[in-house]
Order: C-alpha cells, then structure tokens, then sequence
C-alpha cells in the first residue's frame, strides 16, 4: 500500500486531498506542522510527502532540508499561485515538483501519480535478463541496481533526478526541449514546467560533474534544450 504524508496547517486542505487520494487507492497519513511530520516519516513508511510552504514551528522549506538529509523521497511542495518565489526556493531545496493553491484536483492527482510511479521504479530491484547499462565516458548507469557513478564514484539521486538523467542518457547525443524532457519524465503534457527542469538539471549537474558550470556531461544547447554528450572511450 502506498502512503501518501499530506503536510498543513489548514486541515481543511488536508481532508479534501485526503478525500481525493483516498479515491485513487492511496493511504493517507496527516500532519499539521513540519515537526508533526519529520516524526511520520521517522516512524512509517512514506512513498511521498505533500508538503506546504508556510506553516507554524517549522515551515515547509525548513521542513524539506530536513528531509532531505535522510530521504530521497518525492515531494511535492504546496504554494500560493502568486509566489513564485516559493516555487523555486522548494525546488533549490529539493523539491521533485510543486501544486499551487488553490489547486485543481485533476492535477493534484496527476502529480501525486507520476512522482510515485517513478519513486516506485526507482525503488524496485527486481531482476531482469541482463543488465541495463547506460554510459558515456566515465558516467555509468545501472538501471537494474538503480545506481549511478562517474569515474566509479556511487552518486546519490531522487528519484526525478534519476528519471530526468536515464532518458537523457538513453538518448545521449541527442538534443531534447524542457517540454520534451518533461513529458517523457512525467508522462503529461508540459505547462510552466521550465523552473521544474532547469533547477532538476542544476541540481543533476551539481552531483555528476566536477565543475557544473563547465559540464562535460549535461550540456545545455541555448534556446533549445538539454543533452548527454555522447562521449565515446
């Protein structure tokens, strides 16, 4: 069964996302500050976590550097639709993506599914016939292990970063728009999702290059896209 934390202070909004995700099978545990829900994932299972931004005690940012430190769990941040600034603090620090308020179930629920669907791959290790490996120079995935090095060096990624880098990979050489790259991550159509994949790319950046502002791996093409240098031994 998967568990879903719904994370704010206003319980209203708790007991409607519960009302909707209930309907699509998912369990659902409740929090009403950032401290009440460090405690949830410390003592259950959580697949994903919907967290909101502001909060007493702990707000939603503070809340989600703390998560981050033990878990690569999605999580979804929740906004005020004029604050932009909110969506790409949450993102910057460590957000897989982010509902603005008020929000449309339809979407609410499309979001929630995607992010498990990939955390749940991401999180499988059954065996399949032979290994799937991506590589180009010292960049290597182990998409049976779900692991990730460069030059032999294991490299932590969410679950996002993860899909985002395995499709580039599984494409290198090959050019791919912000619109392209998401709707072949999220498997949804791509609207505003520009912040979304420019600070998953940073970030993916950060953890495989020596020097991210000098990449040898991901390479951005201005004005069009992103891609894997296909770099042969």
């Amino acid at each position: 069964m998967v568990q879903i934390l719904v994370v704010d202070d206003d319980k209203e909004i708790v007991n409607a996302i519960e009302i909707y995700l209930k309907k699509e099978g998912y369990q659902i545990l409740k929090a009403y500050d950032g401290k009440q829900a460090l405690e949830m994932i410390k003592n259950h299972e959580v697949h994903l976590v919907i967290l909101d931004v502001m909060m007493p005690n702990q707000d939603g940012f503070e809340t989600l550097q703390e998560i981050r430190k033990e878990k690569t769990i999605p999580v979804i941040m929740l906004s005020a639709k004029s604050e932009d600034y909110d969506k790409i603090e949450g993102l910057n620090t460590g957000a897989d993506d982010y509902i603005t308020k008020p929000f449309n179930p339809l979407e609410l629920i499309a979001r929630v599914n995607s992010n498990v669907r990939r955390y749940v791959d991401f999180g499988s290790m059954e065996t399949t016939k032979g290994e799937k490996i991506y590589q180009t120079g010292g960049l290597k995935m182990n998409d049976e292990t779900k692991q990730v090095t460069v030059d032999g060096e294991e490299i932590k990624l969410t679950a996002t970063e993860y899909h985002i880098l395995r499709f580039l990979l599984q494409n290198k050489g090959k050019v791919y728009s912000i619109p392209q790259i998401y709707e072949n991550v999220w498997n949804e159509e791509s609207y505003g999702a520009e912040n979304i994949i420019a600070v998953h790319i940073r970030h993916i950046r950060e953890k495989i290059e020596i020097n991210p502002k000098e990449p040898i791996y991901l390479k951005v093409i201005w004005g069009i896209g992103y891609k894997i240098e296909d770099i042969s031994h």
